[in-house]
């Protein structure tokens, strides 16, 4: 599943929901809901906004996307929400996303 999320990137997806991955990598919503909240000890949505995060992440280190705003990457990443993207990077990383940009 990991790799699944890696490679295909479904939490680009702002309207990503656990029925939608599960069928995505073929596995019962009630055996994914498990093995994100028992073996990964995450809720769906953390788990999905780890993901986002970390692309957010990459793209605001990458000084290729420099001309990129925080809200265009917010939505790149598949937030629909500057509150609750800033929120979770804050989380994630303890930094704003421009703070974590101009730290690079």
């Amino acid at each position: 599943m990991k790799q699944y999320m890696t490679e295909k990137e479904p939490f680009l997806d702002p309207s990503l929901t656990i029925q939608e991955l599960s069928n995505q990598i073929n596995i019962p919503v009630r055996d994914l809901s498990i093995l994100i909240n028992h073996h990964i000890d995450q809720h769906f949505f953390d788990f999905v906004n780890e993901y986002r995060i970390q692309k957010a992440m990459s793209i605001l280190k990458n000084p290729l996307k420099n001309d990129l705003t925080v809200l265009e990457i917010l939505y790149e990443v598949g937030f629909n929400s500057k509150s609750s993207f800033n929120t979770y990077f804050k989380k994630y990383t303890n930094l704003t996303p421009t703070a974590y940009r101009n730290a690079s």
